[in-house]
């Protein structure tokens, strides 16, 4: 007789997280999460510098002012340096992120790293399949399909600050790495989709240069003063190559090591990212936004959103798109994976998180200047479409977090109580002996504290009472 099959544990979906990575998590979505006001904030500041009478043409002058190197190919306005200068930075840090999760997070585990994966790729294609369905039917152009695939992680974490929501580190987590192969893909279609014309000899020397820094960090040269001059000449070719400057950014950021050495507290690419993030979050975002968030919101200019097939798919990809996407690769890949949803979770959750996913805003406003190219015109009215579509999916989600908000709130605390002081959250010392000898003798020091309080409460109990029956007796003899 052959001993029965052990059944295979059963993986839960959203679970919670290792304390290694709660805590990089934490860091990193902090350091978002105030970059993501400094985002909205920009954005209104925009809104307002563009839309008030006196102030429009002081904002057209500023955004198309031009400076730079005429001989280098690099004189560009305002605007443009912020589209393909700052948001390279946003790019390398987002290059660093998806190699540590490759190397070191989520994404290194098949299994665990086909979730966020198969989430992300559903919520990039249905928002594109939505868009080209809006257009084809309502005779629109299918230029700007990939507008409304970017989901943007800084924006969505600001909404999370300013509702005061508190979302368990395992949501955030979803969200963070959703965000992550968001941002990689949304590079693959800038490269592969909005790259016209090549200049190869500008691209044979991005290569090279890239090849340089490779070495660099190989070798384990250290110094800014070295890579940020090889940084500045590896962007400047790769701008003058024709293909999107950004790219030269996310590849930069794909080669730094980010797994850590005996005796390293921190590997080199988790330290530049430590480095850079406020900086890309703080900064280059911020003025991205600045500079290309501002468009007319006149009562007809945001009727006309809904009027025309281009900028109503856009909204319709982010609203309806990007929740149908996100949700349902979630559900399918539980489902044919057999695995269920963290018993402290609900389907409900996911959806709402879904529905947070559809605020695209920096790499979809750069995604809609460059599909309407040469089109001004189109390109504010998609802008217009972004912010409205944004917008819609921050109140959707604002609403379904916010009925679920207790609940959340709970599990925050839990992840965060610490009762026997080590550090360490307790939910993470469940099955360590010394954390249980530790709360033991918590306790027994409580529980010695009561027996003193409950002496001292008892004495006093009885002097009173016996002071209390004196008194009685001595009325009985007078009377």
């Amino acid at each position: 007789m052959t001993a029965p099959r052990t059944p295979a544990p059963v993986r839960k979906v959203l679970g919670r997280l290792s304390l290694p990575e709660r805590t990089f998590v934490a860091d990193a979505l902090r350091t978002e999460t105030v970059g993501g006001v400094l985002l909205l904030l920009a954005a209104i500041t925009a809104l307002i510098w563009a839309n008030v009478p006196a102030l429009h043409d002081s904002y057209e002058s500023v955004g198309h002012y031009h400076l730079g190197p005429e001989a280098l190919g690099l004189n560009l306005s305002v605007e443009h340096w912020a589209a393909d200068g700052l948001l390279a930075i946003f790019f390398f840090v987002a290059g660093i992120e998806l190699k540590r999760e490759l190397v070191a997070g989520d994404l290194k585990d098949p299994r665990a790293a086909a979730l966020p994966v198969v989430a992300a790729l559903c919520g990039m294609a249905v928002p594109a399949l939505v868009y080209t369905l809006t257009n084809v039917t309502g005779h629109g152009s299918s230029a700007g399909w990939a507008v409304p695939t970017a989901t943007d992680i800084a924006f969505a974490l600001a909404v999370l600050a300013v509702i005061g929501t508190s979302l368990p580190s395992a949501l955030r987590a979803f969200l963070l790495t959703l965000a992550v192969v968001d941002d990689l893909f949304a590079i693959l279609i800038i490269a592969i989709f909005f790259t016209s014309e090549i200049n190869f000899a500008a691209l044979g020397g991005a290569v090279v240069g890239l090849a340089v820094f490779w070495l660099l960090v190989r070798k384990g040269v250290r110094g800014w003063y070295v890579y940020v001059p090889l940084a500045l000449v590896i962007w400047g070719l790769m701008y003058n190559s024709g293909v999107h400057a950004t790219i030269a950014g996310v590849a930069m950021g794909l080669m730094l090591r980010c797994t850590r050495r005996e005796g390293e507290e921190h590997s080199p690419g988790e330290h530049i990212e430590h480095l850079v993030r406020p900086l890309s979050a703080g900064l280059a975002v911020p003025l991205f936004a600045l500079f290309s968030a501002g468009v007319a919101v006149s009562g007809g200019a945001l009727g006309d959103v809904f009027a025309q097939p281009e900028t109503l798919g856009v909204v319709l990809g982010l609203v309806v798109g990007k929740t149908i996407g996100i949700f349902g690769g979630t559900w399918l890949t539980a489902r044919f994976t057999r695995a269920s949803l963290s018993d402290d979770l609900e389907w409900a959750d996911v959806f709402a998180v879904a529905t947070l996913a559809g605020i695209g805003f920096t790499v979809s406003l750069l995604i809609g200047e460059l599909a309407f190219a040469g089109d001004a015109t189109m390109t504010d009215e998609v802008k217009a479409a972004v912010l409205i579509g944004s917008l819609i999916a921050a109140i959707l989600a604002t609403v379904l977090l916010k009925i679920r908000n207790a609940k959340y709130r709970g599990m925050v605390e839990a992840e965060e109580r610490d009762e026997d002081a080590s550090g360490i959250p307790d939910i993470y010392e469940q099955d360590e002996p010394e954390y249980h000898l530790r709360m033991a003798a918590i306790h027994e020091r409580k529980a010695a504290e009561h027996r003193r309080l409950a002496e001292e409460k008892l004495a006093a109990r009885h002097a009173l009472a016996e002071v209390t029956g004196r008194a009685g007796e001595e009325d009985h003899r007078r009377a």
